[in-house]
């Protein structure tokens, strides 16, 4: 372990503070969830850190007119490194979710408030923690003079929370020689409290649009109409089933072993009390294990959707919104190994692979033959009123990841 870089990491908590602020401080929301994209926030952290003396800077910027300036820029900062046969990569996302009910928030959730050696705000561990600890990881190693092993490239992606199609999606589709085959990549996007768990695989994430069709009518009348909302609660509670009724199928490395069915947004249907609502629109996300059967299980939902529309008088659309599938990391590729060895020698820790349902832009680099270590010392506040993260966490991190560098 090398104690210059750890000093300086020890000694610098007040610029882990300072980054986070200023990161929390402007809100990168999808112009979906009723923002303005990534462009400021990511020009205000190319701005930081040039200050800190980088130079070596690629944007790839996504078209979307609904975006301030009409594009969702990606940052890539170089960091040349001994060897240039390969890179890693270490991928965090600019992007954050709304707050949500602010009343929810014991503070503002965009001004960065320190107490009991925790950091709260929105986005300071969803995904500013990876994005801090790999800053301050290359900060350590340029005090201390040391080059990298390989070029390290810190790559701040947009548009992660609504599915990376103005990210990791368009880059690898407009820019498909950017990633060697060579290349290995960490994502510190996911994690546990006790920094033990690296992750190797994640489910296949479904998103369905469900449409269900009646008939508008008075509410006096109900009889006249076909109620398209009690419809659609029905069919809520048949596709909830589905978690029990493929529960039998399981692997061991995630957890939950199992796939689930989750109903979750519900879009409004009439503005009005004393109307039958004709049309409704809810969405399942589903988190299927890699080695289920998917043909069984749209056969199944398919099945929930037909005895609704029979018993109801209703018609039911499917509409996919993300069909996302995931490869698996070689336990034996250099970046596990390398990750598991670190994690021993920095922290004292001994390493457990794992599974989540949770989705991550690993997925993608995995996809195209990438091995990729999904790994971060956090408690999971992210989304969540009054999310935080510790500082020890932050520093512990950037610590690792600046022995991954060397």
């Amino acid at each position: 372990m090398n104690k210059e870089i750890c000093k300086y990491i020890d000694e610098h908590e007040s610029v882990f503070v300072e980054l986070e602020s200023l990161l929390s401080s402007i809100p990168a929301i999808s112009p979906l969830s009723g923002g303005e994209g990534e462009y400021k926030k990511a020009h205000a952290l190319e701005e930081w850190l040039r200050k800190q003396g980088y130079t070596d800077f690629q944007y790839i910027n996504a078209p979307d007119e609904k975006a301030y300036k009409g594009v969702r820029p990606s940052l890539i900062l170089t960091i040349p490194g001994k060897k240039q046969d390969r890179s890693f990569w270490i991928m965090s996302h600019v992007d954050v979710v709304p707050p949500g009910d602010l009343k929810l928030w014991d503070t503002d959730p965009y001004t960065v408030v320190v107490k009991d050696g925790k950091l709260y705000g929105r986005g300071v561990e969803d995904n500013q923690h990876g994005i801090t600890a790999s800053v301050m990881a290359a900060l350590a190693l340029k005090n201390a003079g040391i080059q990298p092993e390989y070029t390290v490239k810190l790559l701040f992606v947009a548009d992660e929370e609504i599915g990376s199609v103005y990210g990791l999606q368009y880059i690898l589709k407009e820019h498909p020689d950017l990633f060697g085959k060579d290349d290995y990549a960490l994502v510190p996007d996911s994690g546990c409290s006790t920094g033990d768990e690296i992750e190797i695989a994640e489910k296949n994430m479904l998103w369905l649009k469900v449409h269900t069709k009646g008939v508008q009518c008075h509410a006096s009348r109900p009889d006249l109409g076909k109620n398209a909302f009690v419809a659609a609660s029905a069919l809520v509670l048949k596709l909830a089933e589905l978690q029990d009724y493929f529960k039998s199928f399981q692997d061991n490395l995630f957890n939950p072993p199992y796939s689930t069915f989750a109903p979750t947004k519900k879009e409004a249907n009439i503005p009005n009390v004393n109307t039958i609502p004709g049309d409704d629109v809810f969405y399942l996300d589903c988190r299927i294990l890699p080695t289920a059967d998917m043909d069984k299980i749209m056969e199944e939902i398919h099945s929930r959707c037909q005895k609704v529309e029979k018993e109801y008088g209703v018609q039911i659309e499917l509409e996919t919104v993300v069909d996302g599938v995931s490869k698996k990391s070689n336990p034996e590729s250099p970046i596990i190994k390398r990750l598991i060895t670190v994690l021993k020698d920095v922290s004292g820790r001994d390493a457990k692979l794992v599974g989540i349902g949770g989705g991550t832009v690993a997925a993608y680099l995995r996809n195209i033959g990438m091995n990729v270590a999904v790994w971060s010392t956090i408690d999971e506040t992210c989304h969540m009123p009054n999310e935080y993260t510790w500082i020890k966490n932050l520093q512990n991190d950037a610590k690792v990841m600046a022995h991954l560098m060397i």
